[in-house]
């Protein structure tokens, strides 16, 4: 069985109010994330900010970023 390896990006964009935002991945392509996926418990993180992720698809069927943690 193979690890999975976290994804590197940077925050594109986050709403404070909304708790959501996105991370451009190293291809470009925006991958959304929720506060409650970011590793420290911090509930927030800054636009431009490099961090590592991992991806999965959420109960929408949509892909989202899990275990966001600042690079």
């Amino acid at each position: 069985m193979s690890a999975v390896r976290p994804e590197r990006g940077v925050v594109a964009w986050f709403d404070d109010a909304a708790g959501v935002g996105a991370i451009a991945d190293v291809d470009g392509h925006l991958v959304d994330f929720h506060c409650v996926s970011i590793a420290d418990g911090s509930r927030r993180v800054a636009e431009g900010r490099p961090v590592s992720f991992l991806r999965r698809t959420g109960p929408t069927g949509r892909t989202e970023a899990v275990a966001v943690t600042p690079a």
